[in-house]
């Protein structure tokens, strides 16, 4: 076993323990459990450490495992998620000689399951790995206890392995569901994220290389001991505000040869950190401003080069170049002001006949607010649905149906970082994102931001905003 989780480790670190429970789970010779349930948050390694386990057991590696992997969001039909199974546990590859389809139509359960009788070998080891298994809440009600007790339904050794970031509880059912055996995978600590980092330092050389051309001398210098130091700097910016390793990996990939740029051109000496530090600065701080957008650090000389006064964080360079659909934009104003305006002023903001107003003292004095006091200064409130879409369709001069087109903007917001769920959806029981009063929202950009998208969009911001009356 310690051999097996070190060669595990030497590609994926710091999962020695989760690594040591597949083993005991897959390998000791017992017969595999029914089922096996791991959870945790995303980008903690569920997915890839026991992609590359099933890789060394399976057909690639000694062949004591045949598996299959599969998304429940691509197989969104029971008729897609049993043929899928069953192809890839048979071997069956999909190709023009088959015309890329299987003989058999497995659409019900009961021909799934007797074509795994039929199919395979009751002496062999199987294990069936599906992804994002949270959507088996949305399908059929038989489909999770049937994959639960499928050992018992087939009489093979076959194991049935659910990954998703939702705890068990929320699979619950009035009928109740079979045990299962549950591993929880923990987020990485900052030690973890320093040796991972730590573990890119061929890779980051090997670029500077690249870019480095005939003169690469000064390479000797860029050293472990160097490239500590730079991690333990990004760490400090980056680590309270992301716990992705995919996106630290690559936004420390990006920022690393502007880091090490004075020293290729020998304006700052290799040890002096502080220099450094303060050199690479406005980089870490443009990357910042932009996590999660892939856009690479290339846009800081963009926006400076450019000298049409936008933000010096990249804020307004970034919305001048983010491609948006029109609709897309006006969303997310109308985001921006449901979260920065409190709800009882919507209709004095957004109403033509909202009745007049008397001007008191106490008004006037509440009205007159500091800095520190400002609704935009205080950070972004959380809104339903519903409200968003009023606001949305009040600052709007056309009409527009709610159409899935409109919805499906909104979800390319929250996956852009735009929007946050400050109540997600996702984990409450039977309650979806149509349901407006029940999903709540946040607005994550600041006000510069949606200046420049309200100047794209010929609309003035500031104009329905509470702080500027």
């Amino acid at each position: 076993m310690d051999a097996f989780v070190k060669q595990i480790a030497r590609t994926l670190p710091c999962r020695d323990s989760y690594v040591r429970q597949l083993y005991r789970y897959f390998r000791t010779g017992d017969p595999f459990p029914p089922a096996l349930y791991i959870y945790g948050q995303s980008s903690t390694g569920k997915c890839s450490i026991l992609r590359e386990v099933l890789r060394r057991w399976g057909p690639e590696g000694d062949g004591t495992i045949m598996y299959a992997q599969l998304n429940a969001i691509s197989c969104y039909t029971n008729k897609i998620l049993f043929e899928t199974i069953a192809r890839q546990l048979e071997g069956v590859a999909l190709s023009s000689s088959n015309n890329y389809s299987t003989s058999q139509k497995l659409e019900h359960a009961k021909d799934f399951l007797a074509e795994l009788r039929a199919q395979l070998d009751p002496a062999a080891s199987y294990v069936i790995v599906l992804r994002n298994a949270e959507r088996l809440r949305d399908m059929a009600h038989n489909l999770l206890p049937l994959f639960l007790q499928l050992p018992e339904a087939t009489g093979l050794n076959i194991s049935v392995v659910l990954v998703s970031s939702l705890p068990f509880e929320k699979f619950y059912t009035k009928t109740g569901l079979p045990p299962v055996v549950k591993l929880f995978v923990p987020e990485y600590t900052r030690v973890e994220m320093q040796r991972i980092l730590m573990h890119d330092y061929a890779q980051h050389v090997a670029e500077l290389a690249g870019c480095s051309g005939k003169h690469q001398q000064w390479l000797a210098d860029v050293t472990e001991e160097f490239h500590r130091n730079y991690v333990n700097l990004f760490l400090g910016t980056f680590w309270k505000v992301c716990r992705d390793v995919k996106e630290l990996r690559l936004v420390a990939a990006e920022c690393f040869p502007p880091y090490c740029e004075p020293i290729r051109d020998g304006t700052i000496p290799v040890h002096d950190s502080m220099k450094l530090w303060r050199n690479v600065t406005k980089t870490l701080r443009t990357a910042l401003s932009t996590m999660y957008m892939r856009l690479g650090t290339n846009h800081r000389t963009a926006s400076s080069s450019t000298g049409n006064g936008v933000a010096p964080d990249g804020t307004g360079w970034l919305a001048q170049h983010l491609e948006l659909p029109y609709y897309a934009k006006y969303l997310l104003i109308a985001a921006y002001l449901a979260s920065n305006n409190a709800a009882k002023e919507d209709r004095r903001l957004f109403m033509k006949n909202h009745g007049k107003q008397r001007k008191r003292l106490q008004a006037v004095n509440a009205r007159a607010k500091v800095v520190e006091k400002m609704t935009t200064k205080l950070g972004p409130k959380a809104f339903n649905l519903d409200r968003l879409l009023a606001i949305f369709y009040a600052i709007l001069d056309e009409k527009v149906g709610l159409t899935c087109n409109l919805l499906a903007q909104i979800s390319t917001l929250v996956h852009l970082k735009l929007l946050t769920y400050a109540s997600s959806a996702e984990g409450g029981a039977g309650v979806s994102m149509l349901d407006g009063s029940a999903t709540r929202l946040q607005c994550t950009v600041g006000l510069d931001f949606i200046m420049q998208i309200g100047r794209m969009v010929g609309f003035n911001v500031r104009q329905y905003l509470t702080d500027f009356f």
